[in-house]
C-alpha cells in the first residue's frame, strides 16, 4: 500500500543575505538543483551600508520539504538568517502590480469603476487605455486581475510578493 504524500502549502520565505554578488544565483540554484519551484522572488538591499538584502521567496511542498529547504538554504555561508513566515505567526504580505486595461466607451467606466474599488490608482492614460497601480495582498491582484480580464485586459507586471512579521518582532 502507499503512503500518500503530504499536500503542497504555500510558503513565504524571507532569507537575509551578504549584498554580494552570485548570492541569488546560488539561491536559485539550490532549488532549481532539487526541483522545487520558486513562485514568487523579491530581492532588495535593505541596510544603509548597503551590506545586507532581504530576499523574499515564495514557494510551495509539503512541510518536509519546505523544512529541507530551509536547512539547505541555512547552510549557505552568505545566508544569516532564513524565516517562514507561514509558520512563524502573523505576518504581512504585498505586491505592486501594474496592469494595462484598453477599451473604450462602458468597458472604460466600468474599469474604471472597479479600479475605485480596489483603491487601485491610474498611473498612466491615454484615450483608450489606462495603466492601474495596485498593492495589496496577492488575492486581492489576482481578484482584480480577473475583472479586468473581462474588460480589455492587455498586460500585467508584478513585483513579487513582499512579507514581514507582524509586531515588534524582527524579521
Amino acid at each position: 500500500m502507499k503512503i500518500a504524500e503530504a499536500p503542497s502549502e504555500r510558503h513565504v520565505l524571507t532569507v537575509m543575505v551578504d549584498n554580494e554578488p552570485g548570492i541569488l544565483a546560488k539561491i536559485t540554484g539550490l532549488f532549481t538543483a532539487r526541483g522545487y519551484n520558486i513562485d514568487s522572488l523579491t530581492v532588495a538591499d535593505i541596510t544603509e551600508d548597503h551590506a545586507i538584502s532581504r530576499i523574499t521567496i515564495v514557494t510551495n511542498g509539503p512541510p518536509a520539504v519546505i523544512d529541507q529547504i530551509e536547512a539547505q538554504l541555512e547552510r549557505l555561508v552568505p545566508v544569516h538568517k532564513v524565516t517562514d513566515l507561514t509558520t512563524a505567526g502573523p505576518h504581512v504580505e504585498r505586491e505592486l502590480a501594474l496592469i494595462k486595461v484598453a477599451g473604450t466607451g462602458e468597458k472604460r467606466v466600468e474599469a474604471l469603476r472597479i479600479a475605485e474599488l480596489f483603491r487601485a490608482k491610474v498611473v498612466d492614460t491615454t484615450i483608450r487605455s489606462f495603466v492601474f497601480e495596485l498593492t495589496g495582498s496577492p488575492d486581492k491582484i489576482d481578484s482584480f486581475i480577473v475583472l479586468m480580464r473581462q474588460l480589455g485586459l492587455v498586460s500585467v507586471g508584478r513585483s513579487g510578493v513582499v512579507g514581514m512579521m507582524r509586531g515588534t518582532q524582527g524579521t
